[in-house]
């Protein structure tokens, strides 16, 4: 296992349109704290509008800033593992799943690789990532867009609906 410091700093999305959404999100957020690391902060929990696949339940979303010291490609495993232990089937891109978790950031790392790419490619073009990303992280400079995530929300195009709902 290759470590780097345990100062990592990872931004995992939550989202969820299939079950009991919320218990869900907080199973997931169990399960990351316990296999990733220390949750350091989370965003509110936010009700949106599907995107990319539009006839299909609407989302809860939420973003976890979690401390880690494993390496993109470690976490990368464990949160596929917590989908799949979670009951995620991948029937569609952008379709209906019981929990995704994706990563955002992993610090300011850039990398493009068959498996992870960092930053997540279309972060930006997404209101239900930036908004609760705002949230927590409003001075975060995105790693190749040279922009706060303050930045990114303000010039935003996604119509989507996001309402905070906890």
């Amino acid at each position: 296992m290759h470590n780097l410091s345990v100062n990592q700093n990872v931004f995992l999305l939550l989202g969820s349109n299939l079950g009991e959404r919320l218990q869900i999100l907080q199973s997931a957020a169990g399960l990351i704290e316990e296999r990733v690391g220390a949750i350091q902060s989370s965003s509110s929990i936010y009700e949106t509008a599907p995107w990319g696949v539009l006839d299909q339940p609407v989302f809860l979303n939420q973003i976890l800033s979690v401390q880690t010291a494993l390496m993109p490609e470690e976490v990368l495993r464990i949160i596929l593992d917590i989908e799949h232990e979670l009951g995620r089937i991948r029937y569609e891109r952008w379709g209906a799943r019981v929990i995704d978790i994706d990563m955002l950031y992993f610090n300011d790392l850039v990398l493009d690789s068959a498996r992870l790419t960092l930053p997540h490619p279309r972060l930006h073009e997404r209101m239900f990532t930036l908004i609760p990303l705002n949230e927590i992280a409003p001075g975060f400079v995105h790693p190749l867009l040279f922009k706060t995530t303050k930045e990114l929300l303000a010039e935003c195009a996604d119509s989507g609906t996001v309402v905070k709902i906890s």
